[in-house]
């Protein structure tokens, strides 16, 4: 009987000692264009085709912009469960662009808890085109630019996710001299839980003011993930052709008023590597 009340004492304490994790916050570690509080899991391999097609409002000679298409293919790679790595290239002014992901907090409950999921991205880009300015020094740094990116979310009930993402761009070179080489933004995404499988995602970035000229615009972004086994479509509308920060936060030039919102999709396919 004694041992039997020991056995039941342990099992107890191993009870109150366990830590649950917030999982599935998003559907994927993008919102959209965003990333999210998701990480990519230690030793999977997350290979990632976007696509955007042209504005809706180019009209029937273009097939409402399905005549035209923006790419970017993406690899990104669980080093732990909390730290990934990224590589991916965009036909959008040619741009290479390569990240790091570190998650430090993981919102939690049981024997640990923690309120809130928090990580830090940093993203690099190189644009090989040429610049536009053939007459000016050329030089490789002028096609560089750096994103430092701060992720806070907290996933408040299985069908609710809300995050916010204050983020610093740094181009160092831009097109003109009323724009700032440093940009201020903060990102703000939500996601809601539709079905079992579906999930309404939307997300918005607000670059704070005097930092660009007149013909930006912030970006919105709003669409659902789809979840079918292995993949994961994220069928989406934005006013953003670029898929990289420097180029969604700082370049966005599409007016969701004017009709200059581009359909795209995302397609997420993970592969185990190693565990």
């Amino acid at each position: 009987m004694r041992a039997q009340e020991d056995l039941l004492s342990i099992l107890e304490e191993d009870e109150e000692e366990t830590v649950e994790y917030a999982t599935a916050s998003f559907k994927t570690n993008r919102v959209i264009n965003l990333h999210s509080l998701e990480n990519t899991a230690k030793g999977v391999l997350d290979f990632k085709i976007g696509h955007r097609f042209g504005f809706i409002n180019s009209g029937i000679d273009e097939l409402f912009g399905l005549d035209n298409a923006t790419m970017r293919l993406g690899f990104n790679l669980g080093l732990t469960d909390n730290f990934v790595i990224g590589l991916g290239r965009s036909t959008f002014e040619k741009t290479v662009d390569g990240y790091l992901k570190y998650r430090f907090l993981r919102q939690s409950s049981g024997a640990k808890n923690m309120p809130i999921t928090a990580a830090a991205v940093f993203t690099s880009a190189v644009r090989t085109i040429p610049l536009s300015d053939p007459n000016r020094e050329n030089i490789f740094k002028h096609r560089l630019a750096y994103t430092y990116q701060l992720i806070i979310g907290r996933k408040f009930s299985e069908n609710f996710t809300l995050q916010l993402s204050p983020t610093l761009v740094h181009r160092n070179l831009v097109e003109t001299a009323v724009e700032e080489n440093d940009v201020l933004a903060i990102g703000i995404a939500a996601r809601q839980k539709l079905t079992k499988r579906v999930t309404l995602n939307a997300e918005y970035v607000y670059v704070l003011p005097d930092q660009l000229g007149e013909q930006y615009k912030n970006s919105f972004s709003i669409g659902f993930d789809i979840e079918t086994g292995g993949h994961v479509f994220q069928l989406h509308f934005t006013n953003s052709t670029s898929m990289v920060e420097k180029g969604y936060i700082g370049e966005t030039v599409g007016d969701w008023l004017d009709g200059d919102i581009h359909f795209g999709f995302n397609v997420s396919r993970v592969f185990t590597l190693f565990r």
